[in-house]
């Protein structure tokens, strides 16, 4: 099947089923669930890392490459894992970990030992003359990028946490060992990878001080080196399987550098996930702040990827949720009044768009973000970071853990919810991370009476089988409308209109003429009558298809 008619699912393995009742998911509850993935009619599914990890940052602070942590079971769990989804035709994409390591991987302990082949694996560097660290570079989690390295005079760079130490990717060694990584799980049968916050490996040789007023991340961030690294791991693995689905996470990206990690001419990637749509609801671009999305700059962010990347033969990835990121029905949508018909409007808006759809679990039944009430509940780092920022910069505790609760990466990892039990139907144990709504969203009640999964199931049936889904090309719909996002998508003589109402009340369209005799291809209201002047109801989705011969 071509890339363009994939979906793929991302299963966050912490929060997908328990099977063994020690309140962690794990890879025998994925199998055990394989009948629901087959249900959904998914092409892939993404993986979050299961590696060995300390798990300081859930898995992405990675101590062993090769091998899968006890905590999510065996390699024969993995294998058996592999065999039972190509078997119903769901292929696997792992995530690679590639711009650092765990402080505990073998790479960095050799190289805190003394060996000097691993030290130059990592960005080892002395103090400044005046004792002060090596770059002022600031960590993503907060506070200083540097640390000391062991009982030496060296410093190592860490853009993350200070327990994930940056790898050197100007040693042609350690890009060799990246590449050995992707080739071993090729031969246990994966076909896709997905490639964690890859665009931040371009760092010069020298490291410089960010200049006062600037972010360092623009020191690092998508450099042009980044796509020759990309072309050599392309050539020196994955791009020797004509039917590997690759997807790079890049960090601060531009349309243009990712035309060119996704144009196939150029062979490094096959899509890449871009944030810029999921930073409309940040303060002056502050993630840890709170107010309502910009609907005109979403728009246009959407807009103007969707039409760069069609016009440069590039390919994005389409997404709203992934395991970083609150539930976007809290933050695009109405979960209270309107849960079901913004989950099945957000929907539409990408799956019906040119690229290839993600759907993060949860998503297809409707999951929003935990009712957390105190700080206690959170367990990620980031958060308990940002809220200790928070109050340190003025923020009184309360509206500290209200700006947390909206923005926390945890709101998106609590357990799957298979039932109405006070567990969820996740596990007989402990619960990791604490559940809080699933009395009312559920799979068994979803299934039973919902209309949100069919939906998805509607969507991914489109892709698969109406070309103009899968292939056509895309074109800017009205960007100045108050409430609706809209674009046509074109192939050949069709023509496909998408309509997406983003607000609780109702506003009128006036349709083009062409389209006044179109029919309803799909929308999440029924009795849809198609008229000049056509009314949309509270998050109402609407697809309509003419023939222009």
């Amino acid at each position: 099947m071509k890339l363009s008619q994939q979906v793929i699912y991302q299963i966050y393995p912490k929060s997908f089923y328990d099977s063994d009742g020690d309140g962690i998911g794990d890879l025998r509850g994925i199998i055990e669930k394989i009948p629901y993935l087959q249900k959904l009619n998914v092409d892939m599914i993404w993986f979050n890392p299961f590696f060995v990890s300390p798990q300081n940052d859930n898995g992405y602070d990675i101590a062993d490459y090769y091998r899968i942590d006890p905590t999510f079971g065996t390699m024969s769990d993995f294998e058996e894992l592999v065999a039972k989804l190509k078997a119903i035709g769901i292929g696997v994409m792992l995530d690679m970990v590639f711009n650092h390591t765990s402080t505990e991987h073998v790479w960095f302990q050799k190289a805190l030992a003394g060996d000097r082949k691993y030290q130059k694996f990592y960005y080892l560097r002395h103090a400044k003359p005046d004792g002060s660290l090596p770059t002022n570079w600031e960590s993503k989690f907060g506070g200083p990028a540097w640390s000391p390295f062991g009982e030496s005079d060296l410093y190592y760079l860490h853009l993350y946490d200070p327990t994930q130490a940056d790898l050197d990717w100007h040693n042609p060694a350690v890009r060799a060992a990246c590449a050995e990584v992707v080739n071993y799980w090729r031969q246990k049968g994966v076909k896709g990878f997905r490639f964690d916050v890859i665009n931040v490996t371009g760092k010069a040789a020298q490291l410089v001080d960010a200049p006062k007023g600037v972010a360092s991340k623009t020191l690092y961030t998508d450099t042009p080196i980044v796509q020759d690294y990309l072309k050599e791991l392309n050539a020196a693995s994955f791009g020797q399987d004509p039917d590997s689905v690759t997807v790079g996470e890049m960090s601060s990206t531009t349309i243009k550098n990712s035309i060119g990690y996704t144009n196939p001419d150029n062979h490094e990637l096959s899509m890449v996930f871009n944030f810029h749509h999921l930073k409309t609801d940040y303060v002056d671009g502050r993630k840890w702040s709170r107010m309502s999305f910009d609907f005109p700059r979403l728009k246009h962010l959407l807009d103007g990827w969707a039409t760069g990347m069609n016009a440069g033969n590039g390919w994005q990835a389409l997404f709203w949720n992934n395991h970083d990121q609150p539930r976007a029905l809290n933050r695009f949508g109405d979960p209270g009044r309107y849960r079901v018909k913004s989950a099945e409007m957000l929907a539409t808006v990408i799956h019906l768009m040119r690229g290839t759809p993600f759907i993060y679990m949860g998503e297809e039944i409707g999951m929003t973000d935990p009712d957390y009430d105190s700080m206690a509940d959170y367990v990620d780092i980031e958060a308990l970071n940002a809220y200790r920022a928070l109050v340190r910069s003025g923020y009184s505790h309360a509206d500290a853990f209200t700006i947390v609760k909206t923005k926390a990466r945890d709101n998106s990892r609590t357990p799957m919810q298979w039932d109405a039990s006070p567990k969820a139907g996740f596990t007989t144990g402990r619960p990791w991370l604490r559940p809080t709504n699933q009395a009312k969203i559920n799979v068994v009640q979803e299934l039973a009476h919902g209309e949100i999964f069919k939906y998805y199931q509607q969507l991914i049936k489109l892709r698969k089988t109406l070309p103009i889904v899968a292939d056509g090309d895309y074109r800017t719909w009205r960007l100045d409308d108050d409430q609706v996002f809209g674009y046509w998508r074109q192939l050949g003589s069709q023509q496909l209109l998408v309509l997406n109402n983003f607000y609780a009340t109702t506003t009128t369209v006036d349709l083009p003429a062409e389209m006044v005799t179109a029919k309803v291809l799909l929308s999440n209201y029924d009795a849809v009558k198609v008229q000049p002047k056509m009314v949309l109801q509270p998050y109402q989705s609407v697809a309509l298809l003419v023939n222009k011969n």
